[in-house]
């Protein structure tokens, strides 16, 4: 008999699905959990998953219980739903799953893992739940909610184009629909016209919004350069909306500071000194996203930096190693599982470089080009780095899901 995770897995081929009426008619079977907590929701092209992650943990502080919906996973599918900052168990997933799954045959692969973690809350009577839109935000599973307590719309940049539309004025306005009415919709750093395509579909559905980098008391408490936990200067506007999430939910400036200060979020930015030297994992698979590597990478030296590269098909590939590629004077591409990748021979005669059968073997040619005192970049698609990053650190690890 299959196990419920492979039952989930079996729904992969509905592909990316939008519209919210199956996600509401099994939410009502299920006596409507998404209705069972309040609701901080997070939308935007890069950065959401961080401010999700600093926003749970102000809350954790705060003395909070909590939950985290979050995809796609870097190693296991379980860390998409998280307790008090914790993965759920395997018995726990199993048996919200199966009730997904259940009360679900129609949904898709992300309905039904967004409809397990609200029954997975809703049984861990969480007294604050942190949703991370998964793709858009106007039809996107998540937004079943009833109006939440707090929301933001972050960095907004060009991803999923024939999924959403090709300016970024268009994908701000499909993110943006996440306001509902009476809800203070946070804005994070962007063009004016990306922030009035915001502001203008936020009036439409009832709610007001608030720009987070404009906050009187962001810029006081930013201006002190605190600490953050995450590395990067991009992480600077990601916390600057996570405080005014904290703000408009009401906690202490202290307890703010610390979730800031104290969050972890695997995958980003992230520097793992191994026994064969240090290599920095980062979930960049955009353009955008590239860039804010880019410039962390500013002060490395290429000649003794290696980058592993390989990006999804559907992914603006050339704009993100046309960024990268100064970085490192030693590349090695390489094919991500998840769904179909970019032909890695089609990045080297863009970018010269060595071409990989593997995650694993690129690996071990990148380092073998710098040696154990290089630095060795992986990035270009979340699978590629959760591949990496599961064999480094010896992690279990379940398929990975572009869903």
């Amino acid at each position: 008999m299959s196990s419920p995770l492979e039952r989930l897995y079996e729904r992969a081929p509905l592909g990316m699905r939008f519209g919210l009426e199956p996600m509401a008619e099994a939410c009502a079977r299920a006596g409507h959990p998404e209705r069972a907590f309040p609701v901080v929701h997070v939308a935007g092209t890069n950065g959401k998953g961080s401010v999700c992650a600093m926003v749970e943990a102000m809350a954790r502080t705060s003395g909070l219980h909590t939950g985290l919906y979050t995809s796609p996973h870097l190693c296991r599918f379980a860390e998409r739903i998280r307790i008090d900052g914790a993965p759920i168990d395997d018995a726990t997933l199993d048996r919200h799953l199966t009730e997904a799954l259940d009360l679900g045959p129609e949904l898709s692969f992300f309905e039904t893992a967004t409809l397990a973690a609200l029954l997975a809350m809703r049984a861990a009577a969480v007294e604050l739940a942190i949703l991370e839109v998964g793709l858009g935000g106007r039809l996107d599973a998540t937004n079943v909610i009833p109006p939440p307590r707090a929301a933001a719309v972050t960095r907004i940049a060009l991803d999923h184009m024939a999924i959403l539309d090709d300016t970024v004025e268009e994908i701000a306005r499909e993110k943006a629909a996440i306001a509902k009415p009476g809800v203070v919709l946070v804005i994070g750093r962007g063009s004016p016209s990306v922030r009035a395509a915001i502001e203008d579909e936020a009036r439409a559905r009832g709610a007001t919004t608030l720009v987070a980098d404009e906050d009187d008391d962001a810029l006081r408490f930013f201006a002190g350069n605190p600490r953050i936990g995450l590395a990067g200067a991009h992480q600077r506007d990601n916390a600057c909306v996570a405080w005014v999430l904290g703000k408009q939910l009401g906690f202490a400036e202290a307890a703010r500071a610390s979730g800031i200060a104290e969050v972890r979020w695997p995958g980003r930015l992230e520097r793992l000194e191994t026994a064969d030297g240090p290599v920095l994992l980062d979930a960049a698979h955009n353009p955008d996203g590239a860039a804010s590597l880019a410039a962390h990478l500013v002060a490395t030296d290429p000649r003794t930096t290696a980058l592993l590269f390989g990006a999804l098909a559907d992914k603006a590939w050339p704009g993100m190693i046309d960024a990268l590629a100064p970085r490192a004077a030693h590349r090695v591409y390489v094919e991500p599982k998840g769904r179909a990748a970019t032909d890695p021979r089609l990045i080297a005669a863009r970018h010269a470089g060595d071409v990989a059968e593997g995650v694993l073997e690129g690996y071990a040619r990148a380092r073998e080009a710098v040696g154990p005192k290089g630095l060795v970049v992986a990035c270009g698609s979340v699978f590629l780095i959760g591949e990496l990053r599961a064999k480094l650190l010896g992690l279990p690890r379940d398929p990975p899901m572009a869903l």
